[in-house]
């Protein structure tokens, strides 16, 4: 038995130590050979005859598989460190050449940078996250200046008058949040219906959705302070996206509380079809009034390159009926797309909800979009609006004075 022993020694210092000590595993393997050795020996005894011959060779081939897979884990490891070292050394060259490049960018940051497709890709990319880094040396610079002002104040004011005013503000504020939950928690009862469809993420990128689900924050606060807020329903919505990721990095702790009603079924399986109503701009049927009685849809998606037609596509498919805000009938339009962002068509829909005129509610349609409210019929409004756009740009004052000068003799002939 002893030399059984002395002869399995041997083999394990003359032959698989050396092969361990080449792959950088020689501190972890002593252990591993000495547990090893030991419940042979121990099987030996137990088991084993002294006539009976033990399979070395296939010991060896066990062991030798077991180092080379630790060896390719460590290799792929390895090589994954590497490249995230050499895509960080790129950045540093970029930011030393006076790119747009964030100063401190993070793991996950950096894998999304390095699965860019294409050069333009990741310059979009890093400046986006620039511009995101400065935003919040802007905020943080912002929320500093408040507090040593604040602070000043203080100073400047006595003690009795700062505590008055403190204990007002925190008195005042909580029970207007009393307040607020109070009309959210009402209206999860009695309030009218508002969908929010999640289900575009796939025809977004990250910042896209990143962008959507910042919107629909803005618009649950909105439906918060509002004297009839919307029973807000997310609907198609998975535990496993993106939205529900970035809703929790913006409420936090908060999340599980809101009253809101999150559902990953479709709204056609919660509510009858008759009383849906899609609002796409692309629907060729024009909104007329705001009905109390109709749950409307709003489709949660944010797209740079204004993708005509998916929403509307959505609810052909689903036999829906859809609607356009009447954007032409109260606004002299400027130009580009009539696409809104999700909490300016709260607040639009918020006011027609109130007050039922379509001038307060459309005021909340950004002013770089429109010149005017319409006090005119549209088409000499846009007759006059082409003549000043042809002015503005210096071409074609020929065709300008030929159509004045026809105008001009239609007039005198009529005299």
């Amino acid at each position: 038995m002893q030399s059984a022993n002395m002869l399995l020694k041997k083999i394990l210092w003359s032959s698989v130590l050396p092969f361990a000590a080449q792959h950088g595993m020689k501190k972890d393997f002593f252990p591993i050979s000495r547990t090893l050795s030991l419940s042979l020996c121990l099987k030996q005894d137990n088991s084993c005859s002294p006539s009976e011959k033990l399979d070395l060779d296939a010991w060896k081939k066990v062991m030798k598989s077991g180092l080379q897979e630790a060896a390719s884990e460590t290799v792929s490891e390895g090589k994954e460190l590497s490249a995230l070292a050499a895509a960080r050394e790129m950045l540093d060259m970029w930011r030393l050449a006076g790119r747009l490049v964030p100063e401190n960018i993070s793991e996950e940051e950096l894998k999304t940078f390095m699965e860019c497709p294409s050069k333009s890709a990741k310059k979009k990319y890093l400046r986006y996250l620039h511009l995101k880094e400065i935003h919040k040396k802007n905020d943080k610079r912002k929320v500093i200046e408040k507090r040593e002002k604040r602070l000043e104040s203080q100073e400047q004011a006595s003690e009795t008058d700062v505590t008055k005013k403190s204990s007002l503000v925190c008195v005042w504020a909580s029970g207007m949040d009393r307040a607020y939950n109070w009309r959210v928690a009402q209206s999860m009862i009695f309030g009218q219906p508002l969908i929010f469809d999640m289900s575009y993420e796939n025809e977004m990128s990250v910042r896209e959705v990143k962008n959507t689900v910042r919107q629909i924050v803005l618009s649950e606060g909105s439906n918060r302070r509002s004297m009839d807020p919307f029973h807000i329903h997310l609907c198609n919505f998975k535990d496993d996206s993106l939205y529900h990721s970035e809703f929790i990095k913006h409420y936090r702790e908060a999340w599980g509380k809101l009253l809101i009603t999150v559902t990953d079924q479709c709204y056609t399986d919660i509510f009858p079809k008759d009383k849906l109503i899609y609002l796409t701009a692309d629907s060729p049927k024009v909104m007329k009034t705001f009905d109390h009685d109709k749950i409307y849809i709003i489709g949660s998606m944010v797209d740079k390159s204004i993708k005509t037609g998916v929403s509307l596509a959505r609810a052909k498919r689903l036999g829906l009926e859809t609607a356009a805000l009447p954007l032409e009938k109260y606004l002299l339009w400027n130009s580009g797309a009539k696409n809104l962002t999700l909490d300016q068509m709260m607040l639009i829909l918020l006011t027609l909800k109130d007050t039922g005129d379509w001038k307060k509610a459309l005021e909340f349609v950004p002013k770089r979009k429109y010149y005017s409210f319409v006090s005119k019929p549209v088409h000499q409004l846009k007759k006059t609006l082409n003549l000043i756009n042809m002015l503005k740009l210096r071409k074609g004052q020929d065709e300008v004075q030929k159509q004045f000068a026809k105008n001009y003799s239609k007039k005198l002939m009529q005299k």
